[in-house]
């Protein structure tokens, strides 16, 4: 499994690289290689080179792009790579926006080393990790009632694969063509999906999978 690391500073990235390659494992024991880039045009041509990159770890402040627009660019460049946002802006209104724009999760980098571990091993586990959402309140707006694991698995495999897609940042389109439905279809989906999880949207879905700690796991096919 091939990771892409997207940070300016090369002593952040020489640590978190031996954090990785040293202190994390997969399920299923699959090797994990991370490549490295230090702002979106290195990024791009990483990409280009190693087209089959499965996560990208993104810092939002490089040296070309700064905030929220380092994001939107990213997913502009690779709108088929899930994204997780590094960042010492842990703010909720920072972290709410980088999950309205696509991101899969949102690990802060002021947190210790051994959260920092976990959370990784969580997303590459497929679950979404966000940071302690309880007692904030900044988030009340948007956080939905905390879910347990088995209303998630009420979802029917279908709806489990939009879901998935959805915390990946895929727009209605992406989602419709990678699943070959039509777009009522993943619409009458995502109703379903927000009803079940008793949310109104997106961000809010993504948030009520972080807090039940569920992992969905790949696609249940690729038509």
């Amino acid at each position: 499994m091939k990771l892409l690391l997207i940070d300016d500073h090369p002593l952040f990235r020489d640590g978190l690289s031996l954090l990785i390659q040293h202190r994390l494992s997969l399920p299923d024991h699959a090797a994990l290689s991370l490549l490295e880039a230090g702002d979106l045009s290195e990024a791009a041509a990483v990409l280009q080179a190693h087209p089959d990159v499965k996560l990208a770890l993104l810092d939002l402040n490089l040296g070309d792009r700064q905030g929220l627009d380092t994001l939107q660019q990213w997913r502009t460049i690779a709108p088929d790579v899930p994204v997780v946002v590094l960042s010492a802006d842990d703010r909720p209104a920072t972290i709410v926006s980088a999950i309205d724009r696509g991101a899969a999760g949102f690990i802060p980098k002021t947190v210790q080393a051994a959260t920092m571990q976990d959370a990784l091993r969580r997303v590459l586990a497929g679950e979404v990790y966000l940071p302690d959402l309880l007692g904030a309140e900044a988030w009340a707006d948007e956080a939905a009632e905390e879910e347990s694991p088995e209303s998630l698995l009420g979802l029917s495999e279908r709806q489990l694969d939009v879901l998935r897609l959805l915390i990946e940042g895929k727009p209605n389109k992406e989602i419709c063509r990678m699943l070959v439905l039509s777009e009522s279809t993943v619409k009458t989906h995502l109703s379903a999906i927000f009803r079940k999880l008793r949310v109104n949207s997106r961000t809010q879905a993504v948030v009520a999978v972080a807090r039940a700690g569920v992992a969905l796991g790949p696609l249940s096919r690729r038509p």
